[in-house]
């Protein structure tokens, strides 16, 4: 399971790498992202009435209005080039329901970005992954494993930790969390949009198995989602080394 070659993805798609990009912060699932700018995208074919959308805006803080309805109004003011529709999201999202706030949030993201759009005259791009990212950089989670299986030794579980850390920050990078469950090693990290954070991961890993070679070369990639114990155990047999 790799998640490395976004950088690449997008030089296929654009070209080059667009000047002016937003890399989605927050950690939203995939399938809603996706359903998400699919009504996105059919909603541009055809630019919602800017009065009649606005009109509608104490709809979203009517409590007997249904959550699909819901879910339209905030696409369809997404979709306006009109600093009061980013405001109306910007003030449901902080009372929204909870099964609301990752739509609010990827609608208040795409209003930001259509209205940077229009101001700049250029085309903005959202950039996102369902582990979100931080300013710049995206994130990823990570496994990696002993290569004998058995659990890591303290000095081992120091020795990971200096060496994620060190090979992380020689390109601007961080780990955020790491972990340890039984043979495993788990962690977030964030790098930069053109940054090959396997090349980091395969840095620290030699590192490490030059003092004692315990660690296997192959590992979990991923900035979909953090995986439990039980996924990383399925996921381990179908990882090529």
């Amino acid at each position: 399971m790799e998640s490395d070659n976004i950088y690449n993805k997008i030089l296929e798609l654009f070209g080059r790498i667009p000047e002016n990009y937003s890399i989605l912060e927050e950690q939203i699932d995939i399938k809603t992202q996706m359903t998400y700018f699919e009504r996105s995208k059919k909603i541009k074919e055809n630019r919602p009435d800017k009065a009649e959308t606005i009109s509608k805006k104490e709809l979203l803080f009517d409590e007997n209005i249904d959550v699909k309805e819901k879910m339209e109004i905030l696409t369809l003011l997404a979709n306006l080039d009109d600093v009061e529709a980013f405001r109306i999201i910007e003030k449901f999202l902080k009372d929204c329901p909870e099964e609301l706030k990752d739509w609010t949030t990827l609608s208040l993201q795409e209003s930001r970005m259509t209205i940077e759009s229009s101001l700049l005259d250029e085309n903005q791009v959202i950039i996102s992954t369902g582990l979100g990212g931080k300013g710049k950089k995206l994130r990823y989670f990570t496994v990696l494993a002993s290569k004998e299986g058995n659990p890591f030794t303290e000095l081992q579980k120091k020795l990971i930790e200096k060496e994620l850390n060190f090979s992380m920050k020689k390109q601007d990078g961080e780990i955020e969390k790491i972990d340890f469950y039984e043979n495993y090693s788990t962690f977030l990290a964030i790098v930069p949009l053109n940054v090959s954070i396997k090349e980091l991961i395969n840095l620290a890993i030699d590192e490490c198995n030059q003092i004692g070679d315990f660690i296997s070369l192959k590992f979990i990639l991923t900035n979909v989602k953090v995986l439990s114990i039980d996924e990383i155990r399925e996921s381990w047999h179908n990882v090529s080394g």
